[in-house]
């Protein structure tokens, strides 16, 4: 059967899809709060139904948090496993919203309809777009484009703590799949669709300073006591060198230069670094001297401060010096970058520079490598040729500066690769309040699945 049968359909049902995904988004499947523990039970019961009614086998399997929602269904190869989270992020502060964050709605804006509401971009309207396409799909041919496995987490929102332990449990039944879809990036830009071929790891350190057994008059001590915020100013000063490049010892073992083939092709997006900070009221890159913006966020490791504590902070001036001090650093991590190594070898650096009447203190806040998926895998060109023939522009395999640990575990516990396609955009304000999704992404993604189901199975038709 011609895949324009299945565009067709797609764009005969956009109204009903709507509905559903409507459905779908009034759920408030907050998973971080137990206040809506019942919502997340909801929401997976909804997708359960909606894949039984499609002739999906499909059960909420219980965790230690809220359940996973698991399914198989077809025959054939490749057999794909498409991954994605209906859990949301909370919508606070409610005062910021234009409208009941879990009322959805098709909103008019200048860039032309979106959809509005709470998780309409991260995971529901994304995830939906992949369960659209399968079900355009059987409608018109009557069977399954090859064997598909769905998994729907409900705690990608709330860190996942049940997701390895799930992952391990039944790593002899979700190993069977020979690729990983995973819909929760985005587009380069609006005409551009993208396949997520790099996500760096994280590393998380909280490094506290102690000196004075209590906080100390500074006209009394001053001078004479040591100033916890002065050591970790130093410590936090000496993390990077005048070129932007990073200190800790060993940092760089594993980072990679991306191919000339891929740089080139990055070169070709046209990517504008004045426009990318200027949004953001900034002019100059900062970061490694001589690498470009699109380096610096999508393959190069990093260090950043996320906060520092220490002394008075409140209103008015108080003149103390400190007992403690500490910050929250985080590093980005790319290539095949240790996160064990790099933490050792950040705390001994550390360690070395605390004075004779100071103790250091570290809490580490999780750990994951960088996930790089191998574009020499065929499918992954198939995969973009089939993206290219809905959007305006050819699709382009990019990184990203963000961490998405799920590619990572499916590599190390079961053993197979990802392929990261999503629709969002950077402005659909995920996280924050009027969160939306665009109409167009929402269709014009959903046609994109049929199209990647169509070309990976082989049954890829003139269109």
């Amino acid at each position: 059967m011609p895949i324009n049968a299945v565009l067709d359909r797609i764009d005969a049902d956009l109204d009903a899809a709507l509905d559903r995904l409507f459905e779908l988004l009034r759920i408030p499947s907050i998973s971080t709060d137990p206040a809506y523990s019942e919502s997340c039970q909801q929401a997976a019961d909804w997708l359960v139904s909606d894949l039984a009614g499609l002739g999906v086998s499909a059960e909420a399997r219980p965790t230690q948090g809220h359940p996973m929602v698991l399914g198989t269904v077809g025959e054939g190869s490749p057999h794909l496993l498409f991954y994605g989270h209906y859990d949301v992020q909370p919508a606070d502060p409610l005062n910021l919203w234009d409208r009941d964050p879990f009322d959805p709605a098709i909103e008019e804006t200048p860039n032309g309809k979106v959809l509005r509401g709470r998780g309409s971009s991260d995971d529901k309207g994304q995830l939906m777009t992949f369960v659209e396409a399968c079900r355009a799909w059987k409608a018109v041919n009557g069977s399954w484009p090859c064997r598909i496995t769905f998994l729907f987490e409900g705690e990608e929102e709330s860190g996942s703590p049940s997701l390895v332990p799930f992952l391990e449990a039944n790593k002899d039944e979700l190993s069977q799949p020979d690729l990983a879809l995973i819909c929760d990036t985005a587009l380069f830009n609006r005409d551009t669709p993208a396949i997520t071929t790099m996500l760096r790891g994280l590393l998380g350190e909280e490094v506290t300073v102690t000196g004075p057994t209590r906080d100390l008059h500074s006209g009394y001590y001053g001078g004479a006591a040591i100033n916890p915020i002065r050591v970790l100013s130093r410590i936090i000063s000496s993390l990077h060198d005048d070129t932007g490049r990073i200190t800790v010892p060993g940092f760089y073992d594993g980072v990679p230069e991306i191919p000339d083939e891929m740089r080139a092709q990055w070169d070709a997006l046209g990517f504008d670094d004045k426009s990318f900070l200027g949004e953001v009221g900034l002019s100059q890159p900062a970061g490694e001297a001589g690498r470009s913006v699109l380096e610096q966020v999508w393959s190069r490791p990093t260090c950043e401060v996320n906060g520092i504590i220490g002394g008075y902070t409140g209103d008015g001036f108080k003149t103390v010096l400190p007992s403690k001090a500490s910050a929250k650093i985080s590093f980005r991590l790319v290539g095949t970058q240790d996160p064990h190594a790099i933490r050792e070898s950040f705390r001994s650096m550390v360690t070395t520079m605390v004075p004779p009447d100071c103790k250091i203190d570290f809490k580490g806040h999780g750990n994951s490598h960088a996930s790089v998926m191998s574009t020499t895998n065929p499918a992954f060109e198939t995969a973009r040729q089939a993206l290219s023939d809905e959007w305006t522009n050819p699709a382009a395999f990019i990184g990203s500066g963000g961490s998405i640990p799920i590619a990572g575990h499916f590599k190390e516990i079961l053993g197979m690769d990802s392929m990261l396609i999503g629709f969002g955009l950077d402005d659909d304000q995920i996280h924050s309040p009027n969160e939306k999704y665009d109409l167009r992404s929402f269709h014009k993604g959903t046609r994109s699945w049929a199209r990647v189901l169509d070309a990976l199975t082989g049954s890829r038709a003139a269109s």
